[in-house]
């Protein structure tokens, strides 16, 4: 599976980290900054993250900042994305689910780094149910893009 990943300055380390996770675990990584701890304006990396993810180019993405809000907002404006600010693991588990999220945004100063590595293993690990229920939603929200 192939990753593409983000962040601003406020999660440049914990980015630093999963990424190196991610890796050893076997994903592929892409990522799209920031390198360093200078403070950038997150929709710089966080639009082409989730670009990748809806062309194609990535199987889903994790964007951080901060807070996280900032970045889910960014790829959310991203035609095709489902991107979800998650904090816990329950939460994690539910959006892959209910919402098949294809972007997971985390907050680098909100949430310890233990707890970013555990949401992003059961973010990627939990399939979509495949619900019709649910599938009936996200195509909901597909049409809503198209009307935009």
């Amino acid at each position: 599976m192939k990753i593409a990943m983000a962040c601003d300055h406020g999660a440049y380390k914990n980015k630093e980290a999963l990424k190196a996770k991610l890796i050893q675990e076997g994903y592929e990584v892409e990522d799209f900054g920031c390198f360093s701890e200078e403070s950038i304006d997150y929709p710089e990396v966080a639009y082409p993250c989730a670009k990748a993810v809806a062309d194609g180019k990535a199987d889903r993405g994790i964007v951080m900042c901060g807070t996280g809000i900032g970045v889910s907002i960014v790829a959310n404006k991203v035609p095709g994305i489902r991107c979800a600010h998650v904090h816990d693991l329950e939460t994690a588990k539910l959006t892959r689910e209910h919402n098949d999220s294809n972007v997971l945004a985390m907050g680098g100063r909100i949430i310890s780094q233990e707890l970013i590595e555990q949401i992003a293993e059961v973010w990627l690990t939990t399939p979509f149910s495949n619900e019709e229920r649910h599938q009936r939603r996200i195509d909901q929200i597909a049409e809503l893009e198209k009307k935009a």
